[in-house]
């Protein structure tokens, strides 16, 4: 398997990772993030998607739990911006250097401006994608947050407080799941 720039990025700075490969077919109606959810059988709380959009006009990372949606509003706010919104496909695609559907907030082409939700730090663990469909790379969320040059904040909306045992460093895994 050929190193994306995500991994690249992981391996030149030492940082302790783990690469998770799953088939990326799914149904059309299930999102790439849910369809590493379910192929990997992990939380969809730890499980982070990658998005791009427009703050005011400037491309913004957002880095949100597969659980929740991004809350543009906080986003906006989170950058000190009036107004967000997704940003085109092809701009997140030619802004990153990855394809739509396996975005990484690591190793991109250009670094844009980048949040992460506030929840990944409730998690000894998250995983992201690795650059390509069909691959997560699981991570210290401190690590995503110091690589990317991120700042934390709550911008995503739904079920995303960690479980007691997985903030005290349980598994990755999803409830009742042998690892």
């Amino acid at each position: 398997m050929a190193a994306t720039p995500a991994v690249r990025t992981l391996e030149r700075e030492r940082v302790a990772h783990t690469l998770h490969p799953y088939d990326p077919e799914h149904p059309a109606d299930q999102g790439h993030g849910e369809a590493a959810v379910a192929a990997l059988g992990a939380d969809a709380r730890q499980v982070f998607k990658t998005l791009v959009a427009r703050v005011d006009g400037a491309l913004t990372v957002a880095v949100v739990p597969v659980a929740g949606t991004l809350d543009l509003k906080a986003l906006a706010a989170a950058t000190g911006g009036r107004k967000a919104v997704m940003a085109d496909p092809a701009d997140a695609e030619r802004a990153t250097g990855y394809v739509v559907g396996g975005i990484s907030p690591l190793g991109q082409k250009r670094m844009l401006p980048t949040v992460v939700d506030e929840s990944a730090l409730g998690f000894p663990t998250v995983m992201v994608s690795a650059g390509r469909r069909g691959l997560q790379v699981e991570l210290p969320p401190a690590d995503l947050v110091r690589l990317t040059r991120a700042r934390t904040a709550p911008i995503a909306k739904g079920p995303l407080a960690p479980h007691h045992s997985q903030a005290r460093g349980g598994p990755l895994r999803g409830a009742g799941q042998e690892p």
